[in-house]
């Protein structure tokens, strides 16, 4: 069980500065600490192969101990049987799920569903769905890949309201998990580009999966809506904070990616170290020529960066500051350096790299995903430009 220091993640309130605090609570500490203990103890290279061969690739028995851990209570209030905390607190997580690649819908739960409801959503629908997460009987996901890749950051699908209820239709494209959901977190369009967030569960009527496979190996369906009824009680967000709840929910899920990159860079970079340490070519390991030096030494630069620009903007969103520029960089470094590091690292294996079998490939797949989920490297750059030219004069002056 975890430590009952992590019981309770109550925060003191961010002073209104910009220079971010880089170190950790000990609560935040005993989450990685226990976090990392599950993993390390429970996922291997074959038990991550056994589970990708299944239908539904996720590892029940992991996430069980997660939830026996208190672990799915990340993000939950304490009054719904949670532990509170926020983005950094689940990042951490992350960052060790990373670490060993474990095929659980951790994301897709945590930042896709239960902070963006514990934030936005009407209490009743909080105290249905967060303690079934807390008690891992619960899985929930959200569906903003095609948000990600508007020019103006809508939403692919489209609502009408008919009396009191909203009839959605259209097609969410690579919902993360949807197969094994419990319900989904739905941003929708409405007349004159307002939008609102609905919680639509994936068995209700009009709602059809279309299985897809994602380059980890992970299920991303595709989910159809043809005319479903979402009624005031299953709003997240209604149209007046509809925009405000999805750009949160988009910058979550980019930055959460980019600290799940974390551990996956982190965890091939050692393996390299220890494969280059261990080799021998000329009588000598590889590790002491200078080109594998100096490539190795490039990844760990890449990562540094990806880390400190993660972090920076997992705290400015749980800060309540201005994040989204934060979140482009962080993204676009976590894609960019993240695809380079590894690259290198299954580079530097040398024809063992390219062993699908061998378990540095694992970590190129995840790290190609992150690369391209939620937006290109281009794609962050182009959005960041455009933030950029709104206001000249500032960026100017710095």
């Amino acid at each position: 069980m975890m430590n009952s220091a992590c019981r309770s993640l109550s925060r003191q309130p961010h002073r209104k500065v910009d220079l971010m605090d880089f170190d950790f609570t000990d609560e935040q500490h005993a989450i990685r600490e226990t976090a990392s203990g599950i993993f390390a103890g429970m996922v291997t290279p074959d038990r991550v192969a056994e589970i990708e061969a299944t239908t539904d690739r996720v590892d029940r028995e992991l996430w069980r101990a997660l939830a026996e851990a208190d672990l799915l209570g990340v993000g939950t209030p304490e009054v719904l049987g949670g532990i509170g905390g926020g983005l950094i607190e689940a990042g951490l997580m992350l960052e060790e799920q990373g670490k060993v690649v474990a095929p659980i819908p951790l994301l897709a739960t945590l930042v896709g569903g239960v902070l963006p409801l514990a934030k936005f959503g009407p209490t009743p629908l909080k105290e249905k769905w967060l303690p079934q997460v807390v008690a891992g009987n619960a899985i929930l996901t959200s569906a903003i890949a095609d948000v990600s890749t508007s020019p103006r950051q809508l939403p692919a699908l489209t609502a009408v309201l008919q009396g009191s209820e909203w009839i959605v239709s259209g097609t969410a494209n690579a919902v993360p998990f949807a197969h094994v959901a419990d319900a989904i977190l739905v941003p929708v369009r409405i007349e004159g580009d307002g939008v609102i967030v609905a919680m639509i569960s994936k068995n209700q009527s009009g709602v059809t999966l279309e299985r897809a496979e994602t380059t980890n190996r992970a299920v991303h369906p595709h989910v159809h809506f043809d005319s479903v009824a979402v009624g005031p009680a299953d709003l997240v967000a209604g149209p007046d904070r509809g925009v405000e709840a999805t750009a949160f929910m988009l910058d979550s899920a980019m930055t959460a990616l980019a600290l799940t990159q974390i551990g996956v860079c982190e965890a091939a970079l050692a393996q390299t170290a220890a494969h280059l340490n261990e080799r021998e070519q000329f009588g000598r390991p590889l590790s002491t020529f200078q080109g594998t030096m100096l490539r190795a030494a490039d990844a760990a630069i890449d990562l540094e960066a990806i880390r400190v620009t993660a972090w920076q903007a997992a705290w400015r969103i749980d800060g309540n500051l201005p994040a989204t520029e934060s979140v482009l960089v962080a993204k676009w470094q976590a894609a960019d350096r993240g695809q380079r590091v590894v690259h290198a690292t299954q580079h530097l294996h040398g024809g063992t790299g390219a062993d699908i079998g061998y378990p540095i490939h694992r970590y190129f797949l995840w790290g190609k995903q992150i690369e391209l989920e939620l937006g290109s490297p281009s794609l962050q750059l182009s959005r960041l430009g455009t933030l950029i030219a709104q206001r000249p004069d500032e960026i100017m002056h710095r």
